[in-house]
């Protein structure tokens, strides 16, 4: 081999390593931001994974994901997702709980923010409107929070009269004062006294149920929080261990021993959020996507709990679940 040639070989071969780089990092890079722990989340990330592919997004290939987990502390977001607009993502996918998606809104007012909230996004400030929303932000809203005081009711169903009810909140959720509020008013309109516990960490648990103990409660309410989410299976143990008569959002919950569970499907609200940012991907502006709103809910009993309990489920409410565990 000629000198000028072997020198255009070695030439070549520096060269590819770096051309491969160059190709890598030219992946778009999605911000995946939760406020959850990768374990408690990995049916939300298959499912946002699973609608990504659909418009032809396949992670490693042609895009690339970025995961910032918070692991349930609120107060780590800010710094999180502040490393994403640093890294300038193309997208963030701020789904499955409120403060995750106010987080990426403060945060940014320039890359696009897709979130996965209950309530109103455009009472909470999210949007303009919800068919034109306007700005840098869009995404998909469920009824969670609209049902929560729906939750109480159905409590009261299954243990009727006038017995205090007590419901489970994180203080440090920025909806935690609207949700102490809603329940204390479906509870009113009920004629039942009300209590609100506590707990913000998982260390706080024992003693939420603790304090639960020494008040004349019947039965518990679970309010929507990203630590009580991904701890639904814990919190489903301890109603049954503590023998509280209790209801949350998912089924995870009663399937884990809580009584009842009646919410909508959390899996649906990723792959809503995975379709829009893959929109998004391809030129659509998120101010031009309409929010999207998952209006299913299920109502789940666990009539094994039921009968542990000493509770009786009134056949009118058993016929309208859409899962009866036995």
């Amino acid at each position: 081999m000629r000198r000028r040639e072997f020198i255009g070989v070695l030439g070549s071969a520096a060269v590819w390593p770096l051309a491969a780089r160059a190709q890598q990092t030219a992946l778009p890079v999605i911000g995946h931001l939760s406020a959850g722990s990768p374990n408690a989340n990995a049916d939300i990330v298959a499912a946002f994974r699973q609608a990504l592919s659909e418009p032809g997004y396949v992670e490693h290939r042609n895009v690339a994901i970025e995961y910032r987990w918070a692991e349930d502390h609120y107060d780590r977001l800010p710094a999180l997702v502040a490393d994403l607009v640093r890294r300038q993502v193309a997208v963030i996918a701020a789904v499955g709980a409120l403060p995750v998606a106010l987080a990426a809104k403060q945060a940014t007012a320039t890359i696009p923010v897709v979130f996965g909230i209950g309530g109103d996004p455009v009472q909470l400030g999210f949007v303009a409107n919800l068919n034109r929303p306007g700005g840098n932000l869009t995404g998909v809203t469920n009824l969670n929070a609209e049902v929560l005081p729906k939750r109480l009711q159905l409590l009261h169903e299954v243990l009727p009269g006038t017995t205090a009810i007590a419901g489970l909140v994180n203080p440090t959720n920025p909806a935690a004062e609207s949700q102490s509020r809603d329940l204390q008013a479906a509870a009113r309109t009920l004629g039942r006294p009300f209590h609100v516990v506590h707990a913000s960490t998982e260390d706080n648990f024992d003693a939420a149920f603790a304090a639960l103990a020494k008040l004349p409660a019947a039965g518990l309410v679970i309010a929507g929080d990203g630590l009580f989410v991904s701890r639904s299976k814990q919190l489903g143990a301890l109603t049954l261990r503590h023998a509280v008569p209790a209801i949350f959002q998912f089924p995870e919950f009663t399937a884990a021993g809580g009584l009842m569970s009646y919410g909508g499907d959390r899996t649906l609200i990723s792959r809503l959020a995975g379709v829009y940012v893959g929109r998004i991907l391809k030129g659509e502006k998120p101010a031009d996507l309409p929010v999207q709103q998952a209006t299913k809910v299920d109502l789940v009993i666990n009539l094994k709990t039921a009968k542990a309990l000493g509770v009786t489920i009134p056949l009118s409410l058993r016929g309208r679940a859409d899962e009866v565990i036995e």
